[in-house]
C-alpha cells in the first residue's frame, strides 16, 4: 500500500470562540507540501484568527494542528514562530534597523552564521528588486510602501522557512504597486518552494496567486478548491453570490487557451511574424496582448493555430459553456 506523504498543515476541527461567539467553527483541512492556499472572505469571516491559530499568535479552544506532521501545542511557541516566515500588512519594520538588519532579524536569533547571513540578504534583496548596494544601509523611513513590503516578504524568507504566512501583505498598497509585488511573487522562485497560507480580501488576488481558496462565511469553509472549481461549480448559493460582481475578470483569468483550442476557428496566418503564448496562458493574457494591437495575431505554443481577437472571444465563449456544463 502506498503511503501518502505528511501534511505540511493538517487542521482538525479547529474552534475559536470570543465570549458567547464562535469567529472560527470547527474548520478543518490539510495542505500538502509546496501548494499556496489563500484564505477568503468577507470582514468578520474568521480568515486572520484562523491564520493566526497557524503559529500560535492565537491559541485555539479546541482542536488540533500540525505543521509537518508535529502538535504545534508540543512546541515553545516562540520557536515555532521563529520557524515560519511572516509577512503582514503594516510590514512591521524595525525602524532603528536598516534594511540589511531587518533581513537578518530571524537567521541571528537562530544563531546562522554572520558570513551566511550577508550572503543569504544579499540574495533576497536582489531578487525582491532592492540592490543592495543602494538599500542594505538605508532605513524604513527612507522607503517607499512597496519597498518596505519587499524587504518584509525578505525578513520572512531570509532563515529558508518551509511555511511562510502571510496576513494581507499586498492591502495597504496602491493597485499598480501592488500589481508589481504580485507579479514578483508569482516569479520568485524561493516562494514556489514554499508552502504559503495568505489571507486577502481581494478576489481578483486570490486567484491569481492560489493553488486553492478557502472561501469563508460566519467562521466557517463554505468551499475550498480550485479558483476553476469555486467559479464553476459552486458548492452553495453563498459562493455563487460572493463571485458575482467579477464573474467575467474571473473567468477571463481561469480559463486559458488549453481551454479555448478546440473552439478557435481557423485564422490565415499574416505576413507578419506573430508573438506567441503558452496554451496555459490565460485567455486574460492574450486579451491584453491583442487588444494593444488591432488587427494582430497571436500564436499558441506547441500548435500551429494563431488567434485574432474576434476569435478568442468567439473561442471564450463556448469554452465558457463547455466548462460551466
Amino acid at each position: 500500500m502506498t503511503l501518502l506523504p505528511t501534511p505540511a498543515i493538517h487542521v482538525r476541527n479547529l474552534t475559536k470562540r470570543y465570549q458567547d461567539r464562535a469567529v472560527v467553527q470547527d474548520i478543518s483541512f490539510a495542505l500538502a507540501a509546496g501548494e499556496t492556499l489563500v484564505l477568503l472572505g468577507p470582514s468578520g469571516c474568521g480568515k486572520t484568527t484562523l491564520l493566526k491559530m497557524l503559529n500560535r499568535l492565537i491559541e485555539p479552544d479546541s482542536g488540533s494542528i500540525e505543521i509537518n506532521g508535529h502538535d504545534i501545542r508540543q512546541e515553545n511557541a516562540a520557536e515555532l514562530r521563529r520557524s515560519l516566515g511572516y509577512v503582514i500588512q503594516q510590514v512591521g519594520l524595525l525602524p532603528h534597523y536598516t534594511v540589511a538588519e531587518n533581513v537578518a532579524v530571524v537567521p541571528k536569533l537562530l544563531k546562522h552564521k554572520p558570513e551566511q547571513i550577508a550572503q543569504r540578504t544579499q540574495e533576497l534583496l536582489t531578487r525582491l528588486h532592492l540592490p543592495p548596494a543602494q538599500y542594505a544601509g538605508q532605513y524604513p523611513r527612507q522607503l517607499s510602501g512597496g519597498q518596505q513590503q519587499r524587504v518584509g516578504i525578505a525578513r520572512a524568507l531570509a532563515a529558508d522557512p518551509p511555511i511562510v504566512l502571510m496576513d494581507e501583505p499586498f492591502g495597504a498598497l496602491d493597485p499598480i504597486t501592488r500589481a508589481a509585488i504580485r507579479q514578483d511573487f508569482r516569479e520568485l522562485d524561493e516562494l514556489r518552494r514554499k508552502t504559503i497560507v495568505l489571507v486577502t480580501h481581494d478576489v481578483q488576488e486570490a486567484f491569481e496567486l492560489a493553488d486553492r481558496i478557502a472561501l469563508l462565511n460566519g467562521g466557517q469553509i463554505q468551499q475550498m478548491d480550485t479558483p476553476r472549481e469555486l467559479l464553476f461549480r459552486p458548492a452553495n448559493d453563498f459562493v455563487r453570490q460572493f463571485f458575482a460582481a467579477e464573474r467575467l475578470a474571473l473567468q477571463l483569468r481561469v480559463l486559458c487557451l488549453a481551454d479555448v483550442l478546440p473552439f478557435l476557428p481557423a485564422v490565415p496566418a499574416a505576413t507578419e511574424e506573430a508573438p506567441t503564448l503558452p496554451a496555459t496562458a490565460s485567455v486574460q493574457e492574450a486579451l491584453e496582448l491583442l487588444s494593444g494591437a488591432p488587427g494582430s495575431q497571436v500564436g499558441i505554443s506547441g500548435t500551429n493555430k494563431r488567434v485574432d481577437l474576434s476569435g478568442l472571444m468567439a473561442g471564450f465563449e463556448r469554452a465558457l459553456a463547455a466548462a460551466a456544463a
